[in-house]
């Protein structure tokens, strides 16, 4: 059965006096919550991964990692393994964030090496992908999500969904203020899953958990989440505030 999600992308923002306060926030928010299909994730920046690490502990709150590289090691100046992550506590990484693919050329084919990386070390990949607005207005939308999915992913075997959450984020409704409607998104997220399933059949299909990432609020979470192939949220602003972030986890 999937997990409901709800992971909290703080990008490049939070010192580490900062860290520690929002996840020791997040951890007393939902200390007394019924969260058992419900996963909380938070992912810091890099340098401050294990002081949040150390804070989350005997907690409900679990780190990721914003990227990794995809060697084990060597001359990379400024790169981060995932030996070196899980040597921390660290056991998810979000690949393919739209900001990794537009400022820093990441493409399928390197994403795709990516996550063989991750997956060799035995980690969980929080991998996104998702259409820009002019994807959206020529109605390309689902030729670009599938292509990118298909590029970077199906090169896997069906067993290797156990450790792939996938994040779907409409690039124009990311840090925009726009958000697709609750109906968009759960389009999106049922093509998502039958694109899967054509692939690998309906078991791994439906056991994938499939998160929606576009300017997700208190406001709207509770909608969204309500539509059946939406399985949470990876959540940019909004989780830097503890009170809306424990809000959102709380939608479902």
């Amino acid at each position: 059965m999937r997990k409901n999600i709800v992971a909290g992308n703080w990008k490049m923002n939070n010192d580490l006096k900062a860290t520690k306060k929002l996840v020791k926030q997040v951890k007393k928010s939902i200390k007394k919550d019924d969260l058992k299909n419900t996963r909380v994730i938070v992912a810091p920046t890099f340098v401050n991964l294990t002081a949040a690490v150390k804070r989350a502990k005997k907690s409900k709150v679990e780190v990721a990692a914003q990227n990794m590289h995809q060697a084990t090691n060597g001359a990379f100046t400024g790169e981060i393994s995932a030996d070196m992550l899980k040597s921390i506590g660290v056991k998810t990484v979000i690949l393919g964030h739209s900001e990794r693919r537009a400022y820093f050329g990441e493409t399928d084919a390197l994403l795709a090496e990516k996550v063989n990386a991750a997956l060799a070390n035995k980690m969980e990949v929080i991998f996104c992908f998702g259409e820009e607005l002019a994807d959206r207005k020529a109605g390309n939308e689902e030729a670009v999500v599938g292509g990118q999915i298909k590029n970077a992913l199906f090169h896997l075997k069906g067993d290797d969904f156990k450790n792939i959450v996938l994040a779907y984020e409409p690039v124009w409704a990311i840090g925009t203020g726009e958000t697709a409607s609750p109906e968009q998104a759960q389009d999106m997220h049922a093509f998502i899953r039958k694109t899967l399933a054509d692939k690998y059949g309906d078991d791994v299909a439906n056991n994938v958990s499939i998160l929606y990432g576009g300017s997700v609020k208190p406001a709207n979470a509770k909608e969204i989440f309500g539509k059946p192939d939406v399985d949470g949220g990876l959540i940019g602003g909004a989780a830097l505030n503890a009170e809306d972030f424990h809000a959102i986890i709380t939608a479902f």
